[in-house]
């Protein structure tokens, strides 16, 4: 007969225990590193905010810029499910797809808080190429691009890296110009200067 084993007076935590308390460090660290940049959050503030230990953290993640880059690996899909939406209301229609993500980056950028796109954010905070963060986005910065040249391709543009190129500019301008200007800033021309140069690239 199997002897019974002796109950324990210390509680033992569920195995869920572990990701959650990661996952907090996740959520927190993303609302952090978006709001008020990488480099000005340090992990003490992230464990207190987010109620676990140092070791909690460190026990999920290797050092604070493996957490960045994390937090943009979360980034990253959160953008393309944004960006992708259009194709399941506009399917084999590529321009109004890429104009579905303009119209609502425009009202985006236009409200109070908007702190532009994290990924961009993070190459300028990090400008040395081996940084992990700088990774993460200059990876995305690249298929976002390489995805423009195909939907450009797509609209039967003249040039298709050109038009994709013009369009990635006006982007990146609506993330910066956004955090500068605000409700009546040049974001609420996006759509408009958009469809004038896709407009002008057309055959």
């Amino acid at each position: 007969m199997p002897t019974k084993r002796p109950e324990s007076s210390t509680p033992v935590p569920p195995d869920d225990a572990k990701p959650k308390a990661a996952e907090r460090i996740r959520r927190t660290a993303r609302e952090l590193f978006y709001r008020e940049g990488i480099r000005a959050i340090g992990v003490e503030e992230i464990v207190t905010r987010a109620g676990v230990t140092k070791p909690s953290l460190y026990r999920s993640y290797a050092s604070k810029d493996e957490l960045a880059a994390e937090y943009l690996r979360d980034y990253e899909l959160a953008f393309w499910k944004v960006f992708e939406a259009g194709a399941e209301t506009h399917p084999g229609d590529a321009r109004a797809q890429l104009m579905a993500y303009f119209e609502g980056l425009a009202h985006r950028a236009t409200q109070t808080g908007y702190r532009g796109c994290g990924l961009t954010n993070a190459v300028v905070e990090y400008p040395g190429d081996e940084h992990p963060a700088r990774k993460v986005a200059q990876s995305h910065k690249r298929k976002l691009r390489a995805r423009l040249v195909t939907m450009c391709e797509a609209m039967g543009a003249k040039s298709p890296d050109l038009l994709a190129d013009g369009l990635l500019l006006l982007l990146e301008g609506t993330y910066a110009s956004g955090q500068l200007f605000g409700k009546q800033g040049p974001a609420r021309s996006l759509v408009a200067v958009a469809e004038q140069l896709i407009d002008a690239s057309l055959r």
